[in-house]
């Protein structure tokens, strides 16, 4: 095919969206990692990151929008020397190619980075990353131990965290260097140690820093010693997007060191005091119950003994012997009764034989007084006599016949 003498005229528009087709249709451009120095870095307002990516020869320009920034929170200066992951686009109002980065990492971290996956791979392998191998944490530690540096920020706050939530727990503290190639025999040393003083739980932690400066909490050594602490162990190393392999072989993962301190006092001092409360609560219900049941069982047994006690045997007793006393003492008056009814029948009767009632109706006994002998017929008047009458006695001589 010959070429047209009047080729196809395209806007700049046109021109550069098929540049942009082609670079961004480019599966190799799309998934890239660069090298060089960071330079004009910008941070606005929005949040998205600006920079341009140079070495002595080229220079690329470079953004990173702000979920990627919040994501791996990157440690940018300028002048730095680093590696960026992304994929190129073409920022079509200006006619520019750009590296929009998911990632960066100083030079050198993408070894380690490959490292870490190796060395994860292979402790897996092993078992000692197994969620079977996670210990419970104590909900109410009395010893807290803690590995980090004696003289960092992470300290401090990990121990304003324990004094503010569970000021009652004792602390030891094993210092020991958290970077650098003295660090990750310091690290072992330090959680032995603490294995040897037996706290409740074991705090491993430093604050936030790049791949090389966690680099010691990647170390085979110190993932080896976390995993054959016999006290459970929280890491706290970094911050929250930052994993180190200590994190996956300790019995739980912090997003901080005062994260980890806050996970290690689970119960707090208002929460002890708000048990403490609770518990009296109940127990004064307890005790008011055991009581009450106790004055219901006392009561009722007081009530059947009062069936069965001697007291009220004594006391029936008494009553049965009152009513006996009772019974005698009426049966007693009405024989009296009866026997005052037949003596004054009787009395009535002697009355009525009585002389002396005689005496009344104007009779009168006449009795000798030599002997006293009853006068009832004249021969029997002889001497001196006495006549008696209804009110008295008087003397009589009998006349003598002639």
């Amino acid at each position: 095919m010959q070429p047209s003498l009047f080729p196809e005229t395209l806007t700049v528009s046109q021109l550069t969206f098929r540049i942009r087709k082609l670079l961004e249709d480019d599966p190799e451009l799309q998934d890239v990692w660069v090298a060089g120095e960071i330079s004009n870095l910008s941070r606005p307002a929005s949040g998205h990151v600006y920079f341009t990516l140079k070495d002595k020869n080229a220079s690329l320009r470079c953004v990173m929008w702000k979920t990627d920034v919040l994501r791996t929170r990157p440690n940018l200066q300028e002048g730095a020397a680093v590696e960026v992951h992304g994929r190129i686009a073409v920022y079509e109002p200006q006619g520019q190619y750009q590296l929009v980065a998911n990632l960066i990492q100083a030079k050198g971290e993408g070894a380690l980075f490959q490292e870490f996956l190796r060395l994860k791979a292979m402790l897996e392998a092993e078992g000692l990353f197994d969620p079977e191998r996670k210990r419970p944490i104590p909900e109410l530690p009395r010893r807290i131990g803690i590995v980090t540096s004696s003289t960092g920020a992470a300290l401090r706050d990990m121990l304003n965290t324990i004094r503010r939530r569970l000021p009652i727990a004792e602390v030891i503290l094993a210092p020991s260097p958290v970077q650098g190639v003295e660090a990750p025999p310091a690290l072992v040393n330090a959680i032995q140690f603490l294995n040897y003083q037996l706290p409740d739980v074991i705090l491993l932690a430093r604050g936030g820093g790049s791949i090389e400066d966690l680099w010691a909490f990647n170390d085979e050594r110190v993932v080896r010693a976390v995993a054959a602490s016999k006290v459970p162990v929280i890491s706290g190393v970094g911050h929250e997007t930052d994993f180190t392999l200590c994190d996956f072989a300790a019995d739980l993962r912090a997003p901080t060191p005062t994260a980890a301190a806050e996970l290690a006092t689970q119960t707090t001092l208002d929460d002890l005091q708000l048990q403490i409360t609770n518990y009296q609560s109940r127990l004064f219900d307890l005790i008011s119950n055991l009581l009450a049941d106790h004055r219901a069982l006392t009561s009722s047994l007081a009530a059947r003994l009062k069936y069965v006690s001697p007291e009220r045997l004594i006391q029936s007793e008494f009553q049965r012997l009152d009513e006996l006393f009772r019974r005698a003492l009426s049966a007693v008056t009405h024989r009296i009764q009866l026997q005052s009814a037949s003596v004054d029948g009787m009395s009535k009767r002697l009355d009525a034989l009585n002389p002396a009632g005689i005496l009344s109706r104007g009779y009168a006994i006449v009795t000798r007084r030599e002997d006293g002998k009853v006068v009832g017929k004249i021969s029997d008047a002889r001497g001196e006599m006495n006549v008696r009458v209804s009110d008295g006695e008087f003397e009589v001589i009998p006349k003598r016949q002639s």
